[in-house]
């Protein structure tokens, strides 16, 4: 240590002299910690505003969470996008429902479901529908053989384009692995050729299939080669349609799309809880759904619209499917369209053979929200998402209910709050598959009777505000 200098030493000794000692000890004071709180102010992470929908009430501030995506857009989110992540039982159902009741409210929104889950021959949103006067469109081969709801590939309503993108899609999904060159020429000239033919109908598969069989001398021609040449390029393509048409999923894509689908109800939902949720059948069908929608439900209204899709692993873990959906989620953004992604783990989707599509629609979900997770997968998904370390360790310890809430880099731990209303729709027998308790069950009774008349209040000013009739 440098000598001090002699001058500062004088001058502290003046000082101590005339004043006494600059410094003293001070003694420890005793006090109670509500005494002492008053020296730390209390602080909270800022919210999401004040306009939108009551999800709960955060758990560290105890104020009111509200979250909507359509409010915070271009703002505070640079995509509507949602995630969903949790392990089955904590309370992930029971929020996609009552966020999509308390969103239905305002005349401006519309929700699509995919409903992959269910029990007792009807899917898991089944009470939901009933309670607002809606028929589920059921997407079952054998009911479809009886003539029920049909969903055509090549429906009119859907661009030349788009169709010939789905059919690749639907082999592709089938093969498990993209079409070659020579498979992907006899399929689209055996498309093109049912289209500029079929004038009195609506073509459909069985078209195709029997073109793909039967190639005319022109599409030899074009490429010259020999007309059985472009026949067996098209066999492993008309095998795989052939299954649509007169295989295991017969009767839900081999004719015209059903009339009276009612795609300006305030909730449709696509009952897909008779599909084995293992088998290929699954992402082949969210592809139909999806990309029909996107022709035929999408439409610059000025309508705010809402795409939910449980058992979501099978869209973005199948890399055709998932560059479909890639597609309607970038084009979905300029029309008010919001998905909703709902996965049980994400090592689902981003170990898998689609991790390219897989991270470009993860990077799309400005908002994530993670139930309970092992600790294991949970530090595996605070990788992935970039969550801090701080919400990476409280998420195995979360209750049903609670989830870590990611909008944009707002973290913040949320307790979800059901209403009394709500509670008869959300927590059914069926639910308890996805839900094993109600969380307002687990505290005591009365805790959040303030909180849910709070709720109540936000919804109705929220709809006088935007003009709800």
């Amino acid at each position: 240590m440098p000598p001090r200098d002699p001058m500062t030493a004088l001058t502290e000794a003046f000082t101590s002299l005339l004043f006494g000692r600059t410094e003293s000890t001070r003694l420890p004071v005793r006090t109670s910690t509500g005494q002492a709180q008053a020296v730390y102010l209390p602080t909270a992470a800022p919210g999401l505003g004040d306009s939108g929908v009551i999800i709960g009430r955060e758990v560290y501030s105890g104020k009111g969470y509200i979250y909507d995506p359509f409010q915070l857009y271009g703002q505070q989110l640079p995509a509507p996008h949602w995630l969903v992540l949790g392990e089955s039982g904590n309370g992930k159902s029971a929020l996609e429902k009552t966020y999509v009741l308390r969103q239905l409210r305002f005349r401006d929104r519309q929700v699509v479901v995919l409903d992959a889950q269910g029990e007792d021959g009807v899917g898991e949103w089944n009470l939901i529908a009933q309670q607002l006067g809606i028929t589920p469109i059921r997407l079952d081969p054998m009911a479809a053989l009886d003539g029920d709801v049909r969903l055509n590939p090549l429906d009119p309503a859907i661009t030349t384009t788009g169709q010939l993108a789905l059919l690749r899609t639907i082999i592709e999904v089938a093969l498990g692995r993209p079409l070659d060159e020579r498979s992907g020429f006899a399929l689209k000239v055996a498309h093109a050729y049912v289209n500029q033919t079929m004038v009195d109908r609506q073509p459909i598969l069985t078209d195709i299939v029997e073109r793909l069989r039967h190639p005319m001398p022109e599409a030899a021609d074009a490429m010259n080669v020999a007309l059985e040449d472009v026949r067996a390029w098209g066999l492993d393509v008309a095998l795989v349609l052939d299954r649509l048409v007169d295989g295991d999923l017969r009767g839900m894509f081999d004719g015209p799309t059903t009339v009276g689908i009612d795609l300006d109800a305030p909730l449709i939902v696509f009952d897909l809880s008779h599909i084995d949720r293992n088998s290929i059948a699954m992402p082949i069908l969210m592809a139909i759904v999806g990309i029909w929608l996107e022709h035929t439900w999408i439409r610059p209204d000025r309508r705010k619209r809402i795409f939910l899709v449980e058992e979501a692993w099978h869209i973005i873990n199948s890399p055709s499917v998932a560059q479909l959906f890639q597609r309607l989620l970038k084009f979905g953004r300029r029309l008010g369209l919001s998905f909703v992604a709902v996965v049980h783990h994400l090592s689902d989707v981003v170990d898998g053979a689609a991790a390219k599509e897989a991270a470009a629609i993860l990077k799309m979900a400005s908002t994530r929200t993670v139930y309970a997770q092992k600790t294991d997968e949970a530090r595996a998904t605070g990788q992935v998402l970039g969550l801090p370390r701080w919400a990476v360790e409280i998420i195995p310890t979360l209750t049903p209910g609670m989830a870590v809430w990611d909008v944009n880099g707002n973290v913040q731990v949320v307790k979800h709050l059901v209403t009394e209303a709500e509670r008869p729709l959300v927590f059914t027998d069926r639910a308890m598959t996805e839900s094993s308790a109600s969380p307002a069950a687990e505290e005591p009774e009365g805790v959040d009777d303030l909180l849910e008349a709070e709720t109540e209040a936000r919804v109705m000013s929220f709809e006088k505000r935007q003009g709800v009739g």
